[in-house]
């Protein structure tokens, strides 16, 4: 039987202490962590939660996910 190959759709995660939490600016840009890229969102997710919930007690701490994906290959729209 042969396996199912799933398109690779990049995902970025990422987060840092920003200066404000209306914004997206970061507080110092040297600190930002970059968590990893992920093949799907799914696992982008797992990552992100896992950061966030480690840093909850931070409240200035934020991380992201990035959409790659759409970035590299707009043509594509929201696959």
């Amino acid at each position: 039987m042969q396996e199912e190959k799933h398109p690779q759709l990049l995902h970025l995660v990422f987060g840092g202490e920003l200066e404000d939490l209306e914004g997206t600016t970061f507080r110092d840009l040297s600190k930002v962590e970059f968590v990893g890229m992920f093949p799907d969102y799914a696992s982008a997710h797992t990552a992100w939660k896992s950061r966030a919930q480690a840093t909850v007690d931070e409240a200035q701490t934020r991380y992201f996910i990035v959409h790659l994906h759409r970035l590299l290959d707009p043509s594509k729209g929201d696959h």
